[in-house]
């Protein structure tokens, strides 16, 4: 064998040291470009979500997982129709964000996959909520006290939503009424549950989401197995 064929000695004059690895970088360069390239995924491709609540019920179940698309959004607004996830109202609504000091920084390290795990360290202005857009801007728009939506004296067809509020004899229910136009650059988001699901009707700051609230589109179901497919005609 030629002697150059032998791995040099890093110890001789010979072995070029810019090729010396350090110790701290051979452990921590594979995990900053790991968590580098999820940042990067996560904040402008995609994530996974869960169903933390009832609200979208019957088409999305408690624990159901889904994934968030981001780009789409980026180069259009929401449609109606359309599943989104959005910040808390508790970040952004005037009312209830004046008791609290919001921080973007906390927020990202309490949503971290493992520090979002530990106890006590949740915090409502750092939650994502998942509805449905169901009025765009420009839209007047009437949501009555069973929850059904009228857009511009139209109702809207809604085969998605099964559960409407209850109304009794004296038409008293638990339900807000809403009547209003849809602001420019904002949208109005609804629980497919409309009998139980805490959306714009009960905002106290106002009824509309700003878009640049929304985080993503839900476009897929990958869990449970027996109900994977897409939610785009959902």
């Amino acid at each position: 064998m030629h002697k150059e064929d032998f791995p040099k000695d890093p110890n001789s004059s010979n072995f070029s040291k810019g090729s010396i690895t350090h110790p701290f970088w051979d452990f921590w360069a594979p995990v900053i470009f790991t968590l580098a390239l999820y940042l990067g995924i996560r904040n402008y491709i995609g994530e996974a979500r869960y169903i933390p609540s009832g609200s979208m019920l019957p088409g999305l179940k408690i624990q159901d997982r889904l994934f968030i698309e981001k780009m789409t959004l980026r180069r259009r607004p929401p449609l109606r129709g359309e599943i989104i996830v959005f910040n808390s109202p508790y970040s952004f609504d005037p009312v209830l964000s004046a008791s609290r000091s919001f921080s973007k920084s906390r927020c990202f390290l309490l949503n971290l996959p493992l520090i979002s795990f530990i106890p006590g360290l949740s915090d409502a202005a750092c939650d994502a909520y998942i509805k449905r857009v169901v009025a765009v801007a420009g839209d007047l728009v009437l949501v009555n006290k069973k929850g059904e939506v009228i857009i511009d004296g139209k109702r809207k067809y809604e085969p998605y939503v099964s559960s409407y509020c209850s109304i009794d004899s004296y038409s008293m229910g638990t339900c807000k009424p809403i009547l209003g136009k849809v602001p420019q650059d904002h949208v109005l988001v609804l629980g497919d549950n409309r009998d139980n699901s805490w959306d714009g009707r009960f905002w106290p700051g106002g009824h509309f989401l700003p878009v640049e609230q929304i985080i993503g589109r839900a476009v897929w179901r990958f869990w449970p197995i027996s109900r994977f497919g897409s939610l785009e005609d959902f």
